[in-house]
């Protein structure tokens, strides 16, 4: 776990709300489809995937994925640019399957809180790896949260 400065990032993505019970191929389909944009018009991967939640409604999940750009481009349909904004982050790498997030998630904001920090209402995770690729319990997400 670290604090870290972070430079802004552009984005591809598709932001929507989904229960959570959807979430797995709610993002599976949106990344495919800006995947399929993206080698469409030669526009190259600058990062790992990342999803941004604006709340933790599990019925009602804000959420907005996608993938880092570096250069400028135009969306198409529901596909948007978007930015991850510079600034501060408390982060930590989270290693093991997906339903087991949340004990990272409980680790990082104790870690905030021992610092004396506060976070934003949204944070993201990156997805270092892929389910499709490694085994449930080699799956590497980086959560951040953003500070105040």
């Amino acid at each position: 776990m670290e604090i870290k400065d972070v430079q802004k990032q552009n984005t591809l993505m598709v932001r929507l709300v989904t229960p959570i019970s959807k979430i797995s191929d709610v993002m599976g389909e949106a990344y495919q489809e800006i995947g399929e944009f993206m080698a469409k018009k030669g526009i190259p991967f600058s990062g790992a995937p990342y999803a941004r939640y604006y709340n933790m409604n599990m019925e009602a999940l804000d959420v907005e994925m996608g993938f880092p750009i570096a250069i400028d481009v135009k969306g198409e349909n529901r596909i948007k640019t978007g930015q991850i904004p510079a600034g501060k982050i408390a982060t930590a790498i989270h290693c093991g399957p997906y339903s087991t997030l949340e004990e990272t998630y409980t680790k990082l904001m104790g870690f905030v809180k021992e610092k004396g920090l506060e976070v934003e209402e949204w944070m993201y995770e990156y997805y270092l790896n892929s389910p499709m690729e490694v085994k449930p319990e080699e799956l590497q997400t980086q959560i951040c949260y953003v500070l105040k």
